[in-house]
C-alpha cells in the first residue's frame, strides 16, 4: 500500500531532512516511527499526506507516484488519509460532532450518513454519547480519542499519526495505542510517529527508526 525507494528530502539551505528512505507498509499493518527530535519524522508524514515532496525517489501509495501528484488530485488522494495529532486541532468553539463530522461534510455526505458515521466513530473510541459536548470539558485522553474519531470517520485506508500520546499519562497512551491496534486489525495500514520508548517497548510491531534522516527496522530479537 506504501512504498518508499530511496525517497530523499532536501530542504533549500543545503539540510537533508531524509536520505534515501526504504521501506513498505501495506493495508493491515501497523509500525511505529521512532528517531530523536529532528530526525525526520514529520517530515516522512508530511511527504505522506503531500504537504511536502520528495527531493529524491519515489513514494507510492496503492501504485501511485504521489510525489508527482497534480495539485489538482491532492484533496481526493487525502480522503484516503485519516490523521492524529498531538495537540487535537480540535474546534473549541464546536460540539463533539460537528468535529467528527467535518470530514464528512467536506467530502458531501448526506446529513443521514453523517449522523450514523459520526456515532459509530465515536463508539468505535468509547465516547458514544458525547456527541453534544464541547472539546474543553473533555480530559486530554477523551480529546485525543475525538481526534481519532475524526481521523477514522471517513473510513481511510491509512492512518497516520504525529506524537498521539505525546502529552498522556503512559495508561492512557496505552489505551489509545489499543485503539490504533483495532484499526489496523481492520485492515488500515497504521504509522505512528512516537519518542515513547516505554510504550514501543510494549507493542509488539514494526518499529522503523529514524536517525538524521536515514532510516532502519528495529530487529527485537537482536
Amino acid at each position: 500500500m506504501i512504498r518508499f525507494d530511496a525517497v530523499s528530502k532536501r530542504y533549500s539551505g543545503g539540510s537533508e531532512a531524509l536520505s534515501a528512505v526504504n521501506f513498505e507498509l501495506g493495508g493491515g499493518e501497523m509500525a511505529l516511527l521512532t528517531g530523536h527530535s529532528g530526525a525526520g519524522k514529520s517530515t516522512l508524514l508530511k511527504l505522506l499526506m503531500v504537504m511536502e515532496r520528495p527531493s529524491h525517489g519515489a513514494l507510492l501509495v496503492n501504485g501511485h507516484n504521489i510525489g508527482r501528484l497534480p495539485s489538482r488530485q491532492i484533496p481526493y488522494y487525502r480522503r484516503q488519509l485519516g490523521v492524529v495529532f498531538q495537540d487535537h486541532r480540535l474546534l473549541t468553539d464546536r460540539t463533539v460532532f460537528d468535529n467528527v463530522a467535518l470530514p464528512l461534510l467536506v467530502s458531501g455526505v448526506r446529513s443521514s450518513e453523517v449522523t450514523k458515521r459520526v456515532r459509530a466513530a465515536l463508539a468505535a473510541v468509547g465516547l458514544a454519547g458525547c456527541e453534544g459536548k464541547r472539546p474543553l470539558t473533555l480530559s486530554g485522553g477523551e480529546q485525543q480519542r475525538v481526534g481519532i474519531a475524526r481521523a477514522v470517520v471517513h473510513k481511510p485506508r491509512i492512518l497516520l499519526a504525529d506524537e498521539p500520546t505525546g502529552n498522556l499519562d503512559p495508561e492512557l497512551s496505552a489505551e489509545i495505542m489499543q485503539l490504533f491496534r483495532r484499526f489496523q486489525q481492520s485492515g488500515v495500514a497504521v504509522l505512528v510517529a512516537t519518542h515513547d520508548v516505554e510504550l514501543t517497548a510494549q507493542l509488539d510491531c514494526r518499529i522503523l527508526h529514524l536517525d538524521h534522516g536515514r532510516l532502519s527496522e528495529v530487529n527485537r530479537h537482536e
